[in-house]
């Protein structure tokens, strides 16, 4: 991202006619464009935009002066109250794309009685601020034309609604559709994939198996233009019809391997506080202002920086484990941990046109601190990377490195050879340190009580 000077729009927001993201001297502005003025100034008029920002359901922005108009055709340019971490809706457990779903269900609902709709129903509108999602997009929004249908119908139930319905009835693992799917799961795709009892269930049989029946009917038809105006209660009962069906969806997070990790540890008691006491005092010492938590479980570690005023991204390829990591956290009125879903030997890549409108993890880096506990043994041995290349990538995306070695007496490591040839000679202590010191600087090191693991600080070179 550029971050000096006068730079062109994001790619990111090339899209949106309306107005476009940009940087300058280092700071965010969205530029409005003349076009959208009618809509904007009915934004701002309406008391919508109050309301929405005064809820925590609309990100608020500050309107700037005439000499950041520097493009033929803008309006007026504002400063959007900054993100601090952008995840995508591919990252989110099951909960938090429910919440989503609900966020945006709730402002379409406040904006039709103000006298608006919502013209855009994107996920990638949507991102998670102090632990609850909130709408980023001040352009979304359009004066809303009595008796004409949400325009937005389809892009929500492909957004929100067809993937809640695979990850709910299906399998959870379903939500990878949408790393693939960048504009939403094809309702065409996700109708054949859902079971057949969900044809009995009358809103998703509405809004998913007929919406994709009507959508393959009329492809490829030229549809005449018609005078008939539906009754604006109508499009309020559409959009409670869409909030039933996703409070309808419920997944409980079980059966997949690390959700009770720290139920099932090999750490004595003492052992097990020593750690926590270790990873406190090196945070102490470092002092980051943003800690990614990779391999973080369901975020007990990610708690302790949190609880020290650190903002915490904390990632974990099993979706049960971050979809409890989300439910302890999100009742609080302010959550530092933002839990996400990442595989980190396959983590979220650039995507999107010129693989520009979606960035890959390393590009949204590097956090401050990393914390790398207990999971260098299965990238190593589950995984067969190599020590090198994980100190590497591990150089790339951090500035400071709080790891954890798990040595081949561990019976967690046991477990993992015990159905595999032990073909991994280089695997010690001794080759740990001489390949991650190859990109760090060793600060510290503590072996666990009553273990054979070891602790270290890192600075990176």
């Amino acid at each position: 991202m550029p971050t000096s000077g006068h730079s062109p729009n994001l790619p990111s927001s090339f899209r949106d006619p309306s107005g476009f993201l940009f940087y300058e001297h280092g700071e965010l502005y969205r530029r409005i464009h003349t076009r959208y003025r009618e809509h904007y100034d009915a934004l701002m008029g309406s008391g919508l935009y109050k309301a929405l920002t005064g809820a925590g359901l609309l990100i608020g922005h500050e309107e700037c002066g005439a000499e950041t108009k520097k493009t033929e055709g803008t309006y007026k340019v504002v400063k959007p109250e900054p993100v601090p971490f952008i995840s995508y809706p591919y990252e989110w457990c099951f909960s938090q794309l429910k919440d989503a779903a609900l966020t945006m269900l709730e402002i379409q609902k406040r904006a039709f009685h103000s006298g608006m709709s919502l013209k855009d129903a994107s996920a990638y509108n949507i991102q998670f601020m102090n632990g609850h999602p909130i709408l980023i997009d001040t352009l979304s929004f359009e004066k809303y034309q009595s008796g004409q249908p949400w325009v937005a119908y389809r892009q929500f139930c492909q957004h929100f609604l067809a993937p809640l319905a695979l990850m709910s009835l299906k399998d959870i693992r379903l939500s990878s559709l949408l790393r693939v799917h960048l504009d939403g799961i094809p309702l065409d795709l996700a109708s054949r994939l859902l079971p057949c009892r969900t044809f009995l269930r009358f809103p998703l049989l509405m809004h998913i198996h007929l919406h994709a029946l009507s959508q393959r009917y009329f492809a490829g038809k030229k549809i005449k233009k018609t005078n008939i105006k539906l009754p604006d209660l109508s499009a309020l009962g559409l959009v409670d019809s869409l909030e039933s069906a996703v409070q309808s969806l419920k997944w409980r997070p079980q059966g997949t391997e690390w959700g009770r990790y720290y139920e099932d540890t090999n750490y004595s008691s003492p052992g097990y506080q020593h750690k926590k006491q270790i990873v406190s005092d090196f945070l102490d010492t470092v002092k980051p202002g943003r800690v990614w938590d990779l391999g973080a479980n369901t975020g007990i570690f990610s708690e302790i920086a949190a609880s020290k005023g650190m903002e915490v991204i904390s990632f974990d390829g099993d979706p049960a484990a971050v979809e409890k990591n989300y439910l302890s956290h999100r009742p609080k009125e302010r959550s530092r941990i933002l839990p996400l879903v990442l595989d980190l030997t396959n983590p979220s890549p650039a995507a999107g046109w010129d693989h520009r409108e979606r960035m890959s993890l390393a590009e949204r880096g590097p956090s401050d601190v990393a914390l790398a506990l207990a999971l260098v043994h299965h990238l190593a041995i589950s995984h067969n990377i190599p020590l090198g290349m994980i100190a590497e990538y591990f150089s790339g995306i951090c500035k400071t490195l709080l790891i954890e070695f798990v040595p081949k007496e561990d019976s967690q490591v046991q477990r993992l050879l015990s159905a595999r040839v032990d073909v991994f000679s280089g695997y010690d202590q001794q080759a740990f340190e001489r390949e991650f010191g190859a990109f760090f600087t060793l600060k510290n090191s503590v072996t666990i009580k009553d273990s054979h693991r070891v602790l270290y600080l890192m600075l990176k070179k």
